[in-house]
């Protein structure tokens, strides 16, 4: 017996030997770790996150490749349907004009979509997600720019939070970092042309179905010729109806037709321009010499640039190769571009340009007169599909947008539906929906034709093109940290191109141009109403938040009552108390057995992993229960149902308990024990065994057998205080849990200039009213709903 324990303390020894000579050869104190707030405890959590970029295999890839085909390249792969009508409005009067726009065409397909978008934009991306919000939240991640100030230490420490970047540091990138954090303009200037861009796009999910499926749809006027302009526009408004109807069905689940039939039209468009190439004129492959360009110029003068206007819409829909690269991967996107589209669509103008120089008048229908005879039928009905594919790809890119917008703070409240379980990016939004296809069928009506609806979609695309590429500059300088010369020249050769084709569309600004800007001006009001006046509530709430005292005094008040259950009082603020938490006691004089105050923070990442989602802390005195929580998601990430989000928080709130219990515990011994060399990370086990034996063991490296009694006494009493604390909280939940929603009005202070009592007193409190309530965005069940109401005077 004495044998045995002999051996046992042996075994003792050696354990808290070596864990002594672990903790001692940690730097940080337990006097600094003490002042460090538990929120860097729970952030550390996850170490073993997903993340985004990580390799998958040639076939993986292959398959993302063609499935990318139906999603990415409808809207530039039915572009052959309407780019000649739209640059010789007029007619051609001279064949040899046919070369230089060829020219102008084949150039334009490679300088912007292949070298700027496929080889050079996809690599801007945020975790895997692309499109104008992905960059301004990469830029947002390296720089403080956002307006609304709830940035956190903590932020840092998630998995998908920062890429890697290049190892050599510039001052020039400190410097433009630094110029960009300290200058309101520059944080101002970055936002609006973010809204600009996502602005544009949006426009795109009422131009892109108006000009595709009227302009496939006008074919059939080539055997039908009894058929009315009218009637067909009437075609053209049904299919878009029908289209329209069908997008609460979501586009996983018509998605898998969609590679085969645009892989068909694309094969159907190469064919059909490899034989006209053949057939009509294989010397328009004289195109590829570049002069030919100076020859179209010098011979048309500025009829030629106006024309511009026309050619652009070769590239139409470029700006969804990024924007959907959240579905796919770089190398199925660049795959995809090389080896299927470019040269079925580089055929298919080819072949058109060879037919128009022998049938020049028929330049205003030139993609179904080129069609050989017993194929047009066929034809029609492909063209037709990939039409109404094009305009699902743009109005999803639409749904989209406006989600990841009303995440980041940027436009109102709007019901949310996650259409599949397999892409956290696919949505549908009602209200949204209804008014693209009123919008898209008052167009088509108006218009008519597809020449004025063109002149106004080349300002769509081209504004865009112009915005990625500052934004795309900037992040070479901050985060690639490039060479200046590789910057500059990638400024200067595509945004000069961008900007001479801008020039050219805004020319026609009176002959439909003025539409995108019309609906951009729109959008842009609402999305920067809306943000201004949120930053402005958030920095109010930051100014008035409660003294930490306040909870001391509340606890020391006998007149507050203590009703059972867990009570969620949602407030923005990510920093302190809200002032309308003392408001809430002013009126209702009680308080939850457990108050968790939430706030919900969207992250400028694309998704937070689910460990990493709640963050705690809790405020003394801490017998009170009053806990802080702040709940984070990356702006693709979609909101529990209520169930789900009650379970998950409460019980990461135990957790915390759990592991907060052990961390001052060890703090105290390591204080007692004077060492303040030691760290001891907490566990995540929760078997109560774990930490009595860790803290015997570090007691018996530094302390007596008496004193390792008492510290073993001492932890067991801990964690049976831990364990009390954790039934508690769940006998609370047991009892129910009420969300208590702050509803804040925010009115203009008396002495605000007139401008601003306009924006928050009539345009904000207008959008607030009139768009959906905040329990429905956050699917708060009414039955568990209580709304606490008071004025914000910003």
């Amino acid at each position: 017996m004495r044998g045995t324990e002999m051996e046992a303390n042996q075994n003792e020894a050696e354990i808290a030997a070596e864990s002594e000579q672990v903790l001692k050869s940690k730097k940080l104190s337990w006097g600094k770790l003490r002042r460090v707030d538990s929120f860097h405890v729970e952030a550390g959590r996850v170490s073993n996150a997903h993340h985004h970029a990580s390799q998958v295999g040639w076939k993986t890839t292959l398959h993302l490749a063609f499935q990318s085909i139906g999603v990415v390249y409808g809207d530039i792969g039915t572009s052959p349907l309407y780019v000649y009508a739209s640059t010789f409005t007029d007619g051609i009067k001279d064949t040899d004009d046919l070369l230089g726009t060829l020219s102008l065409i084949m150039y334009t397909i490679l300088l912007l979509p292949l070298l700027k978008y496929v080889f050079i934009v996809l690599w801007a991306n945020d975790n895997g997600d692309g499109g104008t919000f992905a960059l301004y939240s990469l830029i947002s991640r390296y720089a403080r720019v956002s307006m609304i100030p709830n940035q956190q230490a903590e932020d840092a420490m998630v998995s998908n939070y920062k890429l890697d970047t290049a190892t050599k540091q510039l001052k020039r990138a400190q410097w433009v970092k630094e110029k960009l954090e300290n200058s309101a303009m520059a944080k101002q200037f970055l936002f609006f042309i973010t809204i600009l861009g996502t602005s544009m796009v949006i426009g795109d999910g009422v131009l892109t179905p108006c000009i595709s499926v009227l302009s496939a749809v006008s074919g059939i006027k080539e055997k039908a010729t009894s058929l009315s302009t009218g009637a067909i526009d009437g075609i053209a408004v049904a299919i878009l109806i029908a289209l329209f109807l069908a997008q609460r069905f979501g586009t996983d689940k018509v998605g898998y037709s969609f590679a085969p039939i645009i892989s068909l039209w694309f094969a159907f468009i190469g064919l059909i321009g490899a034989y006209n190439l053949i057939k009509y004129d294989i010397r328009i492959l004289r195109a590829f010499n570049p002069k030919y360009i100076v020859d179209y110029f010098r011979r048309n003068g500025q009829q030629g640039w106006i024309s511009l206007g026309g050619i652009i819409l070769c590239i139409t829909g470029t700006e969804a190769m990024f924007a959907d690269l959240g579905h796919f991967n770089i190398r199925a996107i660049q795959i995809g571009f090389s080896v299927i589209l470019l040269p079925s669509v580089s055929l298919a103008y080819m072949g058109q340009a060879a037919y128009l120089t022998k049938f020049p008048e028929n330049v205003s229908d030139t993609f179904y007169k080129s069609i050989p005879g017993p194929l047009f039928w066929p034809m029609f009905i492909i063209a037709v599909s990939a039409a109404i594919i094009a305009s699902q790809a743009m109005i999803s890119g639409a749904f989209a947008i406006i989600s990841q917008s009303q995440s980041l703070g940027c436009f109102p409240r709007v019901k949310v539906v996650h259409t599949s379980a397999k892409y956290e990016g696919q949505v549908y939004i009602p209200e949204i929906n209804y008014t693209l296809m009123i919008l898209c069928v008052i167009v088509t009506l108006i218009f008519k034709t597809t020449e004025k609806i063109g002149n106004a979609y080349g300002i769509a695309v081209v504004a865009v093109m112009v915005i990625t590429t500052m934004m795309v500059t900037l992040i070479m300088l901050v985060i690639w940290k490039t060479n200046i010369w590789w910057i500059a020249l990638f400024f200067c050769v595509f945004g000069g191109i961008e900007i001479i084709y801008l020039s050219s569309v805004l020319y026609k600004f009176k002959q439909g141009g003025y539409l995108p800007l019309a609906f951009a001006a729109f959008l842009m009001i609402i999305m920067g109403v809306w943000h201004y006046a949120h930053a402005e509530r958030y920095n109010y709430e930051l100014k008035n938040k409660v003294s930490s005292s306040y909870i001391k005094d509340l606890a020391e008040n006998q007149d507050i009552k203590r009703l059972p259950g867990i009570g969620l009082l949602y407030s923005e603020l990510v920093q302190g108390i809200p002032p309308i938490f003392p408001h809430l006691i002013e009126k209702m004089p009680s308080i939850h057995s457990v108050l968790v105050i939430v706030s919900i923070k969207y992250l400028p990442i694309s998704k937070v992993e689910m460990e990493e989602r709640f963050l705690f802390r809790q405020i003394e005195p801490k017998h009170y229960r009053v806990y802080r929580c702040v709940v984070r998601y990356g702006y693709k990430d979609a909101l529990e149902e209520p169930k789900d989000f009650e379970r998950s928080l409460v019980e990461n709130l135990k957790h915390f308990i759990q592991q907060e219990t052990f961390f001052l515990e060890n703090a105290g011994h390591a204080n007692t024990s004077g060492d303040h060399n030691a760290e001891v990370k907490p566990r995540k086990s929760g078997a109560s065994a774990v930490y009595v034996e860790e803290t015997l063991t570090q007691g018996q490296g530094n302390h007596s057998q008496g004193s390792s009694d008492r510290i073993l006494t001492e932890a067991q009493q801990a964690v049976q205080l831990a364990e009390d604390e954790m039934q508690y909280v769940q006998k609370e939940m047991e009892n129910g849990v009420v969300y208590l929603l702050g509803e804040a009005e925010v009115v203009a202070h008396q002495d605000s200039s007139l401008i601003k009592k306009v924006v928050v007193n009539y345009l904000y409190n207008f959008m607030r009213r009139n768009f959906r309530q905040g329990e429905k965005v956050m699917l708060i069940p009414r039955s568990k709903l209580l709304r606490v109401g008071m004025t914000y005077e910003i």
